[in-house]
């Protein structure tokens, strides 16, 4: 099946759940906040410039990983406690390997949790994000839409993001539109299936441990 026509229909299916989308905001049962005819148009008919590429390291380390990953992924989530950590000490904060993370939304609350990330701008990114890794399991505890939502407020309130902030980036669904549209165009550009992958020099792998990781990437730094 089509990717790009993958995700959309989960998209599409996830938006067709009664729920609220802005917080603080009223809402319609079924209602979105997102204007579901412009969701149709093609991923290329909608400006993602604004939407910026979050990175760590040297961008002329000598190796280039891009990993794909989702919030609400609980591989995704392991990954980041274990693996990712190594890899930022021995890897990304020595120079040897720029890293790009993108965003997958394969559901309502992975793309809240993409958008609460982004709220206080690429600096404190990486550092939102370890927050949402690492509670995870107690924002999606209530596997209802707006108990995540709630929920997912009150974690960014913690890690210090003011909570007017908070409303006004979970409630811009112009930003929403275009932060999907970029995902569908890197995901479908680079054959991305399941979460979390990787694009490493170019070549797509699947999730990996913290020693298949190395393998590959000191075979290609020649150590």
């Amino acid at each position: 099946m089509n990717t790009k026509i993958l995700y959309s229909a989960l998209f599409v299916a996830a938006l067709a759940v009664g729920t609220y989308f802005a917080i603080g905001g009223t809402s319609t049962p079924g209602g979105t906040g997102f204007d579901l005819a412009a969701q149709a148009q093609t991923a290329e008919e909608i400006d993602t410039s604004s939407i910026v590429e979050m990175t760590l390291g040297d961008e002329n380390a000598p190796v280039k990983v891009i990993e794909y990953a989702s919030f609400t992924c609980p591989h995704c989530a392991s990954f980041h406690q274990n693996v990712f950590k190594q890899l930022k000490t021995n890897y990304i904060d020595t120079g040897k390997v720029h890293f790009t993370y993108r965003e997958i939304y394969f559901d309502k609350p992975g793309l809240w949790a993409g958008m609460v990330a982004r709220c206080a701008g690429p600096v404190r990114y990486f550092g939102i994000s370890d927050a949402l890794y690492a509670g995870q399991s107690e924002w999606l505890a209530s596997r209802d839409l707006t108990g995540i939502h709630a929920d997912l407020r009150k974690l960014a309130v913690k890690s210090g993001l003011d909570g007017a902030q908070v409303d006004a980036c979970l409630a811009d669904a112009e930003k929403a539109q275009a932060m999907y549209a970029l995902f569908l165009k890197n995901a479908e550009a680079d054959g991305i299936d399941s979460t979390p992958s990787f694009v490493i020099d170019g070549e797509k792998h699947s999730n990996m441990n913290y020693e298949e990781f190395t393998e590959i990437l000191d075979a290609k730094l020649g150590e």
